[in-house]
């Protein structure tokens, strides 16, 4: 695992329950704020996608988006976790995690 996946699986285990980052965000947070891509494809990468919880990470419109073991599963986690979701959305304004610069 590169050093950028693995900051990326350190930053994402901050996010606290029941808060989401988006994919741009942890890449502002890593360095890289154009590198939202290689993020997903770092938690795509996830050995530990339950312990590390890349299902807290959303798109930037708020779209649940997919994940390792199925966007429904991810939508569960989330809900079970507090998060509401609506038309596929989570609302960034009530759910949104910020990582200290």
């Amino acid at each position: 695992m590169s050093k950028f996946q693995s900051r990326v699986l350190e930053l994402v285990s901050a996010i606290p329950r029941g808060k989401v980052a988006t994919y741009r965000e942890l890449a502002r947070a890593v360095g890289r704020p154009r590198a939202y891509r290689a993020v997903a494809n770092a938690l795509a990468r996830n050995p530990r996608p339950i312990e590390v919880p890349c299902h807290r990470v959303v798109r930037s419109d708020g779209e649940v988006g997919g994940y390792k073991i199925g966007k429904g599963r991810k939508v569960k986690l989330l809900v079970q976790e507090g998060v509401e979701i609506r038309s596929g959305r989570v609302d960034l304004q009530r759910y949104m995690f910020k990582f200290k610069k």
